[in-house]
C-alpha cells in the first residue's frame, strides 16, 4: 500500500516541486541570493580544479542532485501522509 501511494503520487510530487522551485526563483530574494552564491562557488571550484578532477566534481554534483531529489520527494510524500492522517483524526473526532 505504501509503495502504491508513492508510485501514484510521484508525478504530482515532481510537478509540485518544480512549481515550488519556480516560485522560489521568481519571488524569494533569499533563495535567489543563496542560489547565485552556490553557482559562484561552483564556478570557482571548477576554475581552480585541475582537468583530472573536473569529472569528479561533475559526479559529485550529480550525486548531490540525486540525493536532493530523493529527499525532496520523501519529505513531500511524508507531508502528504501526515495530512491524510490528520484529516482522518479530525474526521474521527467530529463523529
Amino acid at each position: 500500500m505504501e509503495d502504491s501511494l508513492e508510485i501514484l503520487i510521484d508525478p504530482l510530487i515532481r510537478k509540485r516541486l518544480e512549481s515550488l522551485h519556480s516560485e522560489l526563483t521568481k519571488h524569494n530574494s533569499y533563495f535567489k541570493e543563496i542560489s547565485n552564491e552556490s553557482k559562484q562557488y561552483l564556478q570557482t571550484l571548477q576554475a581552480s580544479l585541475p582537468d583530472n578532477l573536473q569529472h569528479t566534481l561533475f559526479l559529485y554534483e550529480d550525486a548531490q542532485f540525486s540525493i536532493r531529489t530523493v529527499l525532496d520527494s520523501k519529505i513531500y510524500l511524508q507531508g502528504f501522509k501526515d495530512a491524510l492522517y490528520l484529516f482522518g483524526e479530525l474526521h474521527i473526532s467530529k463523529t
